[in-house]
């Protein structure tokens, strides 16, 4: 019997599907187990014509801190642990931002690296009071990932783009609010109520409609 828990989560409930971020002990960091499993769920989900709008979130204290670097420093070949994550992170980023439904990103806690790239590839945002934000990557050496390096300047314009990047200060839920990170910046603890608000308006209007304007704008 395998008693180790998933690493994503996949609930659907009428028209709306939930994906849970599911290593809260890792702060949800991304391993390559993760990583496949959200490449096979949102591939799921874009076969799905009953589900028209998906909220992703985080369980635990934080939405993601990031990619889990205890996997590249127990790797002895560091290249092949890199592309072991790095090619089912991408898929699942590339199926996620092309799925049919509009996808909400439900945030809290920590929101950083592969957790910003990630949050930033969704359709919507909503983040309680106290989220932080951090594309980290300079911090560890590296440059930005999923998809992160193409999403950033699109939302808030280049410069302020390349300082958030450059200089991996972190942005809290108030400036990212006004950056146009997120959509939606609510009291601590009603992020999901939020999210799920968003979700039944989404449901509540035009399947057609809503799916064209993602392509559109996407």
């Amino acid at each position: 019997m395998n008693d180790v828990a998933p690493t994503a989560l996949l609930t659907i409930n009428g028209a709306i599907a939930e994906v849970c971020l599911n290593r809260p002990k890792a702060l949800n960091a991304i391993n390559v187990e993760m990583a496949i499993a959200l490449r096979d769920i949102f591939a799921e989900l874009a076969q799905n014509t009953e589900v028209r709008a998906v909220i992703l979130r985080g369980e635990g204290r934080v939405f993601m801190a990031g990619g889990d670097l205890n996997y590249f420093r127990e790797a002895s070949d560091k290249h092949a642990a890199a592309e072991a994550l790095i090619g089912p992170i991408h898929d699942a980023v590339s199926l996620m931002a092309g799925l049919p439904q509009i996808v909400i990103a439900c945030l809290h806690g920590a929101v950083a690296g592969a957790g910003m790239s990630l949050a930033m590839a969704a359709d919507l945002a909503v983040a309680e009071q106290g989220t932080v934000f951090n594309m980290a990557y300079a911090k560890v050496g590296n440059s930005p990932d999923c998809s992160g390096s193409w999403s950033l300047p699109r939302i808030v314009g280049v410069r302020r783009a390349l300082e958030i990047a450059l200089l991996s200060d972190d942005v809290s839920a108030e400036q990212a609010m006004s950056l146009g990170l997120i959509n939606r910046h609510v009291d601590k603890g009603q992020h999901e109520i939020e999210a799920k608000k968003l979700a039944e308006r989404i449901v509540a209007s035009s399947p057609a409609a809503m799916t064209n304007i993602k392509k559109l704008m996407r």
